[in-house]
């Protein structure tokens, strides 16, 4: 029954006329051992520039670990929009999802414990995601308008209730808009191989120290969140690309009609995949005011459920690149909170990459993309050259930028689900 549906359901979304005649026109994707040798590569060049400068900060574990952290508000929040945009439903919405999961963390984990806050914070992401459902799928309203809502709506009753709730705290002197402390949540660490791969780090051996700081970063003083949020990008994979419900709910979002008209109820799966958005985009906010912070603040998520979805859309709404993107925004996130002199070095390697990518365009003849990266390369260098530090808003500004240039280089490969956005009402399928 299930191999049916796959093959019917395929053959009506990307075939509605008819089945072409012809062979169809492969599309070249990097294979693992590809990206493996890509990321080698870049460690060889980090290292290369590391044992030059004297600056190894950009591969050290506690960089790796900040990294990380940084990572998992990010990649939730693209986890959300994975999910939610998968089933056709825009949700740009995610950043007030995420303060209803800070509110609802921060409360839950003061008044109870930071477990109960970590469900908490889900289910009041939960909840912002049931409210774009209902106003998107049940009463086909515009899912940008919906969303602008909820990013009003959302802090705006989470800050009010706050002041209200915890008038007396608020006015003792612990900051506008903050609540109390809750308790912290555990950290993992892997004994033995933490304190080898520390040693093998300190040594700052030639690329093979570079790869025990990354790979010590993954094994030190870890929060449980930053595992259980990987655990949800792996399960989110294989619940949507490995099982039937998966497939289901993806045909909503490429074809709603096809699917109606093989018996799936499309205003459910719509649903679910929001609600579930909302859930993820609650994590994330739930991890700034248990794990980052301890506390919940205005202004607490600033902006990172907008840099959540542009990690999603690098990604080409896909779980393995998501990750990428949001492991890369979370990189940059967490320069601001290390070392600044890792960020004057990080501009020396991205000029050394860019010379690379420019050689590599000229090798294959594309002369426009060689003259345009050569310049930026150039522009790197002489930033590097002519400065010994970066200035302090430059660093706090630079994910921001990332972002921006990212979408921009992205934006040639880019597939999103062919009904993405689109109103739909039911029996259109009739």
């Amino acid at each position: 029954m299930s191999q049916n549906f796959t093959t019917e359901f395929w053959k009506r979304v990307a075939f509605p006329l008819g089945e072409p005649s012809g062979k169809p026109t492969k599309k070249r994707k990097l294979s693992w051992p590809v990206v493996l040798l890509l990321i080698a590569g870049a460690l060889l060049l980090i290292a290369a520039v590391g044992m030059a400068t004297g600056n190894h900060s950009v591969t050290s574990s506690g960089q790796i670990t900040a990294a990380l952290g940084a990572a998992v508000p990010i990649g939730m929040a693209g986890l959300g929009g994975l999910w939610s945009e998968r089933a056709g439903v825009v949700n740009i919405g995610l950043e007030g999802m995420m303060v209803a999961g800070t509110f609802c963390g921060a409360w839950a984990g003061y008044l109870v414990n930071p477990w109960v806050g970590l469900l908490a914070g889900m289910a009041g992401g939960a909840l912002g995601g049931l409210l774009h459902a209902v106003v998107t799928v049940t009463f086909g309203v515009d899912h940008i308008v919906s969303g602008v809502g909820i990013n009003l709506l959302i802090p705006g009753i989470c800050a009010y209730v706050n002041r209200i709730y915890y008038k007396d705290y608020v006015s003792a002197g612990a900051g506008q808009g903050q609540s109390p402390p809750a308790d912290p949540l555990p950290y993992i660490t892997v004994p033995g191989l933490s304190s080898w791969l520390k040693d093998i780090e300190g040594h700052h051996w030639f690329f093979v120290s570079d790869v025990a700081g990354v790979l010590g970063g993954l094994v030190t003083n870890l929060s449980v969140v930053v595992v259980l949020a990987g655990a949800l990008i792996v399960v989110s994979y294989f619940a949507l690309w490995r099982t039937v419900f998966g497939l289901r709910l993806r045909s909503c979002g490429e074809n709603p009609t096809a699917a109606e008209s093989l018996g799936v109820n499309v205003y459910k799966y719509k649903y679910m995949a929001v609600i579930a958005s909302g859930a993820f985009a609650g994590l994330g906010g739930a991890y700034l005011s248990l794990v980052a912070s301890h506390f919940y603040k205005d202004g607490q998520t600033a902006g990172r459920g907008f840099i959540g979805l542009a990690a999603m859309i690098f990604g080409n709404w896909l779980p393995g690149g998501l990750a990428m993107g949001a492991g890369l925004f979370g990189f940059t996130d967490s320069l601001q909170l290390r070392d600044p002199e890792s960020v004057h070095v990080l501009i020396l390697i991205v000029g050394i990459a860019m010379i690379l990518l420019a050689l590599w365009h000229l090798y294959r003849r594309k002369y426009v993309a060689t003259a345009i990266t050569a310049a930026a390369a150039a522009g790197l260098l002489c930033w590097y050259a002519f400065t010994e530090q970066v200035q302090r808003p430059l660093i706090v500004a630079t994910p921001y930028v990332i972002t921006l240039v990212v979408l921009a280089l992205a934006s040639q490969r880019l597939r999103m689900p062919k009904a993405d956005g689109q109103i739909y009402r039911k029996g259109q399928g009739k």
